[in-house]
């Protein structure tokens, strides 16, 4: 007995050793396709850059590619087929737990060269729009993993950019060139969806928490001026989301536990017959999931859970159907505090209770149409709903309602967008786009000179909205490209309309440098909510609202100056026009300086303002385990309410700069951390303080309440802003599963960056507010 129990141990600790010293591989797949029309590209070959021995393969008649064996760790791919230009992907991440299944896009060349051998471009930062060529990247699920504080966000994520700072550090709402945060668009898929994000007010394009999942993203655009034809109902920027297929050849799942919440993500195919697949992920907030449990979370208690899916469902000679969407749930709710000694501020007489729910869900179906054309369509059916109820206690402790909301908003889109390459020069896509919008609006508030609670919004009906873009590709040769267009928009509500020029040529005067310009006319519809404000009798006030409107002009100017280190600066000029201000005083007010785009005012569309400035980005992509970004701008933004004086907008913090970067350190095969990969990252974020208007301390103790000086509005600005952020990972990489353990450190000095005054009544003072102070995510990710 004592023999057969050595022997066990001894076999045992070998299978140790051995399993310990085998390099790990996974297995990397994908599918090789034209940019533009999305055909499968067969005979495409595909190597990986500096293998010894050489490994590689070549696409079958559908496109796709298969390499085995391949090693954990970062990798490059070179893909080449005759009259397409080469592209190297470069450092890849290949990880043990699960596949690597990429969709690869080859770019058709102009001149057809079958014996020159030319150097293939690495063009990381390249939008996946080709017809996007100023104010436009790509960007990757590893970005918004990988950056300090970004936490799988990618709103939170592109505040490393250039022109875009955040609005509060108690959110995700960004602010693009000086412009209002509403002016963001939000896309999925090719068709507008509702604000992805979590405790989100009606009309605002961020909230706390992205709804999105990290699991579900592919490489996705992210534009910030002078967006091409197809983009409408934007003012300042675009999040153009793309999903990833989840993989049809094996069942893979992740299962993620952290400060934020719990997530449960699975893929794989339908069956081994067919080259379907599904992928969904699923989160519930961890706070959610610990008052459950009876456990105390402090008296402000936060709530969220969501869903996402993506279902791919190929079809042969009909064409590809997917199905994809994605919902969320979030309530926060306050109590008051019911005991008057410990009243430290107005704020805790208060009970509020605020819930926020959204969602989308969509059918997709892509069918090409010869050689020469692809047709996309998609069904989109969403809805979002918020809620909010405010309590005051008196010095009896008894309630009283001072606001009451309830908004629900439906949207139903039909898109059609067809691709028609007439040759490798011109491609022409033209589009339209139908939706129907059905609301339920309900808004009471306090009116503190009649102490009574009022009606200011109660309207329930739907309109409609139309638009329709063409927009022509002209790649006169691989170094000049002219792309032209023209949006229009409908809304049926009140028969307003607008036309929308849109144009761009880039010129890559030399193998590494580039200069383009960009100029579009954009609109906006308002917040849907503001359509409908009544005054005292209930007559509406804002219902025949035109759009707002602004002329974008972007010159920009790219110098690669080696294949990982690229410059790029950018300056541009926005006038806005029909900006809406009051239309019955002469006041500083103007919808421009606003969060949510929703007011009780009666207006008009007369104001004006412009936004210009000058934009810097020095670029390290990976190299040498280490990447950097640097961005910094100078800029202006101005706006004339019905006062007719120019003034700063709230936003004009007149300069701002980001810098991250970050080290990969890779552990060999000996010690604690062997076989593992740490990442340490670091962002830095300093910029111009945002313009406040200063209180009237008289005027508020008269009134009990906080009295702005309106004649001075945003004349003060608000001291600069600084942060600091870090991010710690360790990845480790086991047979079949690879485990990472990160800690995210928001603020990490804990600098009390200041976000407005009030008058607090009780104190019968001024009070500072500020924003979010250190915040630690810690997680922890198992993919297998």
């Amino acid at each position: 007995m004592k023999v057969n129990t050595s022997l066990f141990v001894l076999a045992f600790c070998l299978l140790v050793i051995i399993a310990n010293g085998q390099p790990l591989t996974q297995t990397i797949r994908g599918t090789v396709v034209d940019q533009i029309l999305q055909t499968p590209i067969p005979g495409a070959t595909v190597v990986i850059v500096n293998s010894d021995p050489l490994k590689g393969t070549s696409t079958g008649p559908d496109g796709t590619f298969r390499i085995t064996a391949v090693p954990v760790g970062r990798q490059t791919l070179k893909i080449s087929f005759m009259g397409y230009k080469d592209l190297l992907l470069s450092n890849i991440v290949v990880d043990a737990g699960k596949e690597l299944v990429l969709t690869v896009n080859l770019e058709e060349a102009v001149q057809q060269v079958a014996e020159v051998t030319v150097k293939p471009q690495i063009e990381k930062d390249k939008p996946l729009n080709e017809m996007a060529a100023v104010s436009a990247r790509t960007f990757s699920v590893e970005e918004t993993q990988k950056f300090a504080a970004a936490v799988n966000d990618p709103a939170r994520m592109a505040t490393a950019y250039a022109g875009v700072v955040g609005a509060d550090d108690g959110g995700n709402t960004i602010v693009i060139r000086g412009n209002s945060p509403t002016g963001l668009l939000w896309r999925m898929e090719g068709v507008e969806i509702p604000n992805p994000n979590h405790f989100a007010n009606l009309g605002t394009a961020g909230g706390g928490i992205s709804i999105l999942s990290a699991q579900l993203l592919a490489n996705s655009d992210f534009m910030t001026g002078a967006f091409p034809a197809e983009y409408g109902n934007a003012l300042s920027g675009v999040f153009d989301l793309r999903l990833r297929k989840g993989n049809n050849a094996k069942r893979e799942h992740t299962v993620q536990v952290g400060v934020l919440g719990i997530d449960v993500s699975s893929e794989g195919p339908f069956s081994k017959k067919y080259n379907g697949s599904y992928l969904f992920n699923y989160r519930y907030s961890t706070l959610g999931l610990l008052s459950k449990l009876g456990v105390s979370v402090g008296s402000a208690v936060n709530i969220f859970q969501d869903l996402s899916f993506n279902v791919y469902l190929p079809a042969g000679k009909a064409g590809t159907f997917t199905a994809f969407g994605f919902g969320g749930l979030s309530t926060s709710n306050t109590d008051a505090v019911k005991d008057s000694t410990k009243w430290v501020g107005e704020y805790d007489r208060y009970t509020d209770r605020f819930f926020a729910n959204t969602g989308a869900a969509g059918i997709t179906h892509t069918i090409n149409f010869g050689r020469n054309a692809l047709l996309k369509t998609v069904f989109l059916a969403s809805a979002y709903r918020t809620g909010y109820r405010s309590e005051y206690l008196d010095e009896q402790y008894s309630p009283s309602a001072r606001t009451n909301e309830s908004f629900t908003v439906q949207k139903r889109i039909a898109s059609s967008t067809l691709t028609y390459r007439f040759s490798p020069k011109w491609t022409l896509r033209t589009g339209l786009i139908g939706t129907q919008l059905v609301y339920d609006l309900s808004r009471k508030d306090w009116n503190t000179d009649l102490q009574v609670l009022e009606n200011q919004i109660q309207t329930r009906n739907s309109t409609y909205t139309v638009q329709s873009f063409a927009q022509l590709n002209y790649r006169i040769t691989d170094q000049l490209t002219v792309n032209a267009g023209l949006h229009y928009l409908r809304l049926l509500l009140n028969n307003t309309d607008a036309i929308e020029p849109r144009g761009s040529v880039r010129w890559a005067f030399s193998p590494n440098k580039s200069i383009s310009v960009g100029y579009g006319l954009h609109s906006q519809l308002q917040n849907i909510g503001t359509y409908f404000v009544t005054d005292s009798l209930g007559n509406k006030l804002n219902q025949n609202l035109g759009f707002t409107r602004s002329h974008h002009l972007v010159l920009a100017y790219d110098w690669s100056i080696n294949d990982h280190l690229r410059v790029k600066a950018e300056t541009y000029y926005q006038s806005l026009f029909n900006i809406p201000i009051s239309a019955d005083k002469r006041n500083s007010f103007a919808l421009v300086n606003s969060f949510d785009g929703l007011t009780t005012e009666r207006l008009v569309n007369k104001g004006m303002g412009r936004n210009y400035g000058l934009e810097l980005t020095v670029e390290q992509f990976l190299h040498n385990n280490f990447y950097f970004l640097w961005s910094s701008s100078l800029y202006n933004s101005e706006y004339r309410g019905s006062d007719g004086i120019w003034r700063d907008t709230r936003f004009n913090g007149r300069y701002a700069s980001s810098f991250l970067a970050g080290k990969e350190i890779s552990t060999g095969d000996r010690g604690l951390f062997r076989k593992s990969v740490i990442g340490l990252n670091v962002k830095v974020t300093y910029y111009g303080g945002y313009r406040t208007t200063p209180v009237d301390l008289e005027a508020s103790r008269q009134k009990g309440e906080t009295v702005l000086v309106e004649s001075a509005a945003f004349s003060e600005q608000l001291p600069d802003y600084f942060r600091t952020d870090i991010r710690l990972s360790w990845k480790k990489n086991r047979v079949s599963s690879t485990r990472t353990l990160s800690l995210d450190v928001q603020n990490v000095t804990n600098r009390q960056n200041i976000f407005g005054q009030y008058y607090d009544p009780r104190a019968g003072q001024l009070k500072t507010s500020y924003m979010t102070g250190l915040i630690p995510v810690l997680s922890y990710r198992i993919a297998f």
